[in-house]
């Protein structure tokens, strides 16, 4: 069972060499796709130094694709591109555990056509741990996965469901929610190392009050797009 990690990136320069080095040296992944949003920064050259391995042998070497910016939008083009039987999306500020695709094929062959990992906050801050046992117990009651824990399908799965829509916000929760009507979602434990710079930047609270306003506003059926407007004014 062949495995495509796909991460978009967008001015991840400072994160992508060490994030690509872990994916190539600790994990077993039979593709590695960066798609790249418009990046200004050195992201597109730090691909492209892993695109010419010094041992031709190494396995991925990565494909770097060219993509509206736009997770969702990167997240689908580099699953249009993909050729493996299951399809990984992964955030550029994020690490994944060690064996996480020998886990992922566990959890697909035994039956399970997606699922997500539990997420630890690179932050030491107290709070950062009360957050991530929320976010993970709320994941699993819900079904619903958020980008930050590494969801992963098949890719016949994701195909016939459409795949990511085009939504400039909310495109995680909304593909669970479609991926539900397959079934419930496998629980990885890992767990992901996600970065916690946002909550960081903007302050723990104050993050957190936006992100259950927009999720509550979302469920209320506002439009992502008035959402992303609104997210954007204030972080």
């Amino acid at each position: 069972m062949r495995i495509a990690a796909i991460l978009p990136v967008l001015n991840e320069a400072a994160r992508l060499e060490g994030l690509l080095l872990s994916l190539i040296e600790d994990q077993h992944f039979d593709e590695l796709i960066v798609v790249d949003g418009g990046s200004t920064d050195a992201s597109v050259e730090t691909v492209c130094k892993f695109m010419s391995p010094e041992e031709p042998d190494t396995q991925p070497v990565p494909i770097l694709i060219q993509s509206p910016r736009g997770r969702a939008l990167q997240m689908h083009a580099g699953a249009q591109a993909a050729e493996a039987d299951v399809l990984l999306f992964l955030h550029a500020d994020s690490i994944l555990p060690p064996g996480a695709a020998d886990d992922i094929r566990d959890a697909v062959e035994g039956g399970r056509p997606w699922g997500r990992f539990d997420v630890r906050l690179s932050g030491r801050h107290f709070l950062f741990r009360v957050i991530e046992r929320l976010m993970n117990w709320r994941s699993r009651f819900t079904g619903i996965a958020t980008g930050d824990q590494a969801i992963f399908v098949r890719r016949d799965v994701y195909r016939m469901l459409g795949g990511y829509a085009p939504l400039p916000l909310m495109e995680d929760i909304e593909f669970s929610a479609r991926l539900k009507w397959i079934g419930r979602p496998a629980c990885l434990p890992g767990p992901v190392l996600a970065s916690s710079r946002r909550w960081e930047k903007h302050g723990i609270i104050r993050t957190i009050l936006v992100m259950w306003t927009l999720r509550f506003l979302y469920w209320l059926g506002v439009s992502p797009a008035r959402l992303a407007r609104w997210y954007y004014r204030h972080t």
